[in-house]
């Protein structure tokens, strides 16, 4: 995949040799077994839609190096997935960027936690238009994906998951805007709304009256 191939990835971080140390950390992580979805393939699709919608951020490498980041931790177990991808990319990226990247990269990265940036914020929209794409797509694809991510909580029961799931679309749905770009909003956002509605219907057909799930921080995300 050449989107995650060492020629994109030091465009951004240099060529040197402890930029191609850290982007073979980097593509090894997003490599891991355990991965359904959030796997290379979802890393690819993003860095390609951010460089599809990059014409809207002030700063575009730096959204190119969340995406590279925003989910280089995961671990479907635990709850700061988010936070400890941030750090990671602090570290990683030290001595390769400028100092002032490397925070905007950290600050994105903490943004797919929510997906909800500030009217404003033209970096975060950019990334979190492109991570949310998929729920856009046709509902064949929408439904691997969301296999995809059942696969990736098997550790979960069925109750469980049905419950932190719901959790997840409800705040998907109750967001203010699903994507910020207007570029990308019009079209994207009724086909998401009526995959997520349509998830969302099936999962509460199959939830047992009464069932309590996992707490929120343990709840499958969306897709980032």
């Amino acid at each position: 995949m050449t989107l995650v191939g060492f020629e994109a990835w030091a465009r951004l971080a240099g060529d040197s040799p402890t930029s191609r140390t850290e982007w073979a950390a980097v593509v090894a992580a997003w490599g891991e077994p355990h991965r359904r979805y959030h796997d290379l393939r979802h890393l690819a699709a993003v860095l390609g839609l951010v460089g599809e919608l990059a014409g809207a951020a002030p700063d575009p490498d730096a959204v190119r190096l969340a995406a590279w980041y925003h989910d280089v931790v995961y671990d479907p177990s635990r709850g700061d997935n988010e936070e400890v991808s941030a750090e990671r990319a602090r570290a990683g990226l030290r001595g390769l960027v400028p100092p002032e990247r490397v925070e905007e990269v950290a600050r994105l990265v903490l943004l797919t936690a929510g997906h909800d940036p500030a009217p404003d914020d033209a970096n975060g929209a950019v990334l979190c238009d492109a991570d949310l794409a998929v729920l856009a797509g046709p509902p064949e694809a929408y439904a691997a994906y969301a296999s995809a991510v059942r696969e990736e909580y098997g550790h979960l029961s069925d109750a469980e998951f049905t419950a932190g799931r719901t959790a997840v679309l409800e705040h998907l749905l109750a967001l203010p805007a699903l994507y910020r770009l207007p570029a990308v909003a019009a079209e994207w956002t009724p086909r998401a709304r009526a995959n997520l509605a349509a998830e969302l219907s099936l999962l509460r057909r199959r939830a047992p009256a009464g069932s309590q799930g996992p707490p929120q921080r343990h709840g499958p995300p969306a897709s980032s």
